[in-house]
């Protein structure tokens, strides 16, 4: 059952991920201009608000495609919880009153999220790429015996 159990975890746990990558990064290159005047009215540089505009989707579809593919899902889940931890350290920031200014909320699937909804789902989901990617290192620790 164990056994079982941490199978089942492992494939809703990236097949989420897969998801959620996926549709985010659909979501800003759908309408990139939409996803161009939020980041424009966040508290970065335009220099760097530029890089974003290709940075972003691009590093959420990268994930997304490492994902899907069991020799390189181990990236996929590293590429994972770089994003969310960075996106999750960037709201907290926001919530902590950081920044002089408190952005909009992000564009996408999320916008109808207020901040801490939006942390909290951010939180879950870094415990969700957390336990995948102990279970696929445990997985891949048991292939090799």
């Amino acid at each position: 059952m164990k056994v079982s159990l941490n199978k089942s975890a492992y494939y809703t746990g990236y097949l989420l991920l897969v998801i959620l990558w996926g549709t985010t990064a659909a979501s800003k290159l759908g309408n990139l201009n939409e996803f161009k005047t939020e980041l424009a009215k966040q508290v970065f540089p335009a220099p760097f608000s530029a890089f974003l505009l290709i940075a972003v989707p691009g590093s959420e579809v990268v994930a997304a495609a490492l994902l899907a593919f069991n020799k390189t899902r181990l990236y996929g889940l590293i590429a994972s919880l770089l994003l969310i931890t960075a996106f999750t350290v960037y709201i907290a920031l926001i919530l902590a009153g950081y920044f002089s200014k408190v952005p909009c909320s992000c564009g996408g699937v999320l916008k109808t999220l207020g901040w801490r909804t939006h942390l909290i789902f951010n939180l879950v989901f870094t415990a969700i790429t957390i336990t995948t990617l102990i279970i696929h290192l445990k997985r891949e620790a048991c292939d090799k015996e």
